[in-house]
């Protein structure tokens, strides 16, 4: 009637099977290897961008702390007539 299924002896064992293993892991192994050296390059990347973005920065505020100084002396060294008293408005209420 129905053929009967082979029984766990009689299976064939595949002899590719380590081979296949073989391969997957080869390929895992590539593609970890890729994401790792695109990681680092990503980071190597953001540490270039962050250093530049650092030296950009302290750039400019030794440009303004010169350009405040140079207005502090500028300030100081112009003569400002004295101020006038503030004239009194008469308010009348009626």
């Amino acid at each position: 009637m129905a053929a009967a299924l082979p029984t766990l002896k009689e299976a064939p064992i595949e002899k590719s099977q380590p081979a296949k293993r073989d391969a997957a892991r080869r390929d895992a192994d590539t593609y970890f290897n890729a994401w790792q050296k695109r990681t680092v390059l990503v980071k190597e990347q953001v540490a270039a961008e962050s250093a530049a973005n650092d030296a950009k920065t302290n750039r400019l505020k030794a440009l303004r702390l010169a350009k405040e100084a140079a207005d502090g002396e500028a300030a100081a060294n112009v003569d400002t007539p004295p101020k006038r008293p503030a004239k009194r408005r008469i308010v009348i209420k009626g």
